[in-house]
């Protein structure tokens, strides 16, 4: 019966109903086999919500506290984490490190862009995971550590309020890149005071509205809401640069093609 091909079998020595497909499946039967471990990194962020780059998705980094060894097993990246006391949170029954402590340990394997978008989401307008205060203690809390100047270099680029990972990738881009610092999710009005639309980044002496059209903006119905925003918005004196994707490829070209804006 428990060899039958609709158990799933994939964790030594425990066995499932159906075959665990999602992260959250395989999950619950590693912490059932591992009951005294917790998630952390990458799988902790993704447990959390936190956007991350594109990584090795067959792999689950489980940690234990020190000075026990870190786990070893198939699927597995082991960890051996000195946690203070309210390092441990607990998602939807599992076990995981909180947002903070999570950002703290992708430092030392994320690029500062990264960072900051994990870093954004965690301050992020609708549904806020942390405050700055718990990331700023985490970089001051560990000096020397590997990752810290990264952290510290994240950190005063990361936002309150902000709304989509990319947005907060093109605001990071521009400002490593040397430019000025673009309002996030600002309200525009016209001269009577008739909203017009909330502006992704906004440079308001230069009146140039920048915005990221992710996938979404491909609804008819998107589409066209967003072709008289823009009326709008251009009626009113304001300049608005649309992007995608393609365009974050090419940070300095990117950089560029704003500056060229801006002076203008």
């Amino acid at each position: 019966m428990m060899r039958s091909p609709h158990w799933d079998a994939s964790v030594w020595g425990v066995r499932a109903a159906g075959t665990a497909v999602s992260l959250e499946a395989r999950c619950r039967l590693y912490a059932a086999r591992l009951p005294d471990a917790f998630f952390s990194h990458r799988t902790a962020a993704a447990l959390l919500g936190l956007p991350l780059p594109p990584g090795p998705d067959d792999v689950l980094d489980m940690s234990v506290a020190a000075p026990d060894r870190a786990p070893h097993a198939k699927g597995l990246s082991g960890h051996s984490l000195v946690l203070e006391e309210n390092d441990l949170v607990v998602v939807d029954g599992l076990r995981v490190t909180r947002p903070a402590r999570t950002w703290f340990d992708l430092g030392k394997e994320l690029a500062v862009p990264d960072l900051v978008v994990a870093g954004d989401r965690i301050l992020s307008r609708a549904a806020p995971l942390g405050t700055r205060a718990d990331l700023a203690a985490m970089v001051e809390d560990h000096p020397g550590e590997r990752g810290v100047r990264r952290l510290a270099t994240a950190l005063a680029l990361i936002r309150e309020g902000t709304e989509s990972p990319q947005e907060s990738r093109l605001r990071t881009i521009l400002m490593q890149g040397g430019l000025p610092e673009p309002a996030v999710n600002l309200d525009i009005h016209d001269e009577r005071g008739r909203f017009l639309g909330r502006g992704d980044l906004v440079y308001v002496a230069e009146r140039l509205v920048i915005e990221y059209q992710g996938d979404y903006h491909r609804d008819k119905a998107q589409w066209r809401r967003d072709m008289s925003r823009r009326a709008a918005l251009e009626a009113a004196g304001w300049r608005v640069l649309e992007l995608n994707a393609d365009d974050l490829r090419d940070p300095a070209l990117l950089v560029a093609r704003v500056r060229d804006l801006l002076l203008r």
